[in-house]
């Protein structure tokens, strides 16, 4: 039973954010301002591939080393936008609420790497 909650915690959290990352890049497509960019890359973009790898290694229930190389990396790169959001080094696009989405996606990214590891120990235990 355990198993299988996790399985779909993970899975809910993946679609959650495809749907919140997929929202900024559908806006930085239509008017260039949806998020911030790195060398002229949206970092939307970036996080958004970051949810779509690890959700097609998810569902097909193999590539674990590229489910935790993209959730990292994004969970990186939400650790260093949240950082710097907080100092006012940078701004990271914003909820209706005025929350900036870095502090979102890191929370995300770390329950995703911490759910996969649990995930991962209990299936081997069986």
């Amino acid at each position: 039973m355990l198993k299988n909650s996790s399985y779909y915690s993970i899975l809910i959290l993946l679609v959650i954010g495809v749907f919140g990352a997929g929202g900024l890049v559908i806006e930085e497509f239509k008017t260039g301002e949806g998020c911030p960019k790195l060398l002229h890359i949206p970092m939307c973009l970036v996080v958004f591939i970051c949810f779509i790898i690890p959700l097609i290694a998810h569902l097909l229930k193999k590539w674990n080393v590229l489910y935790f190389i993209f959730t990292g990396l994004a969970g990186s790169i939400a650790l260093v936008a949240s950082v710097m959001q907080f100092m006012g080094h940078a701004e990271c696009p914003k909820t209706a609420s005025d929350t900036p989405m870095c502090y979102y996606s890191l929370v995300l990214f770390s329950s995703l790497i911490l759910l996969k590891i649990y995930h991962l120990k209990n299936n081997n235990l069986k």
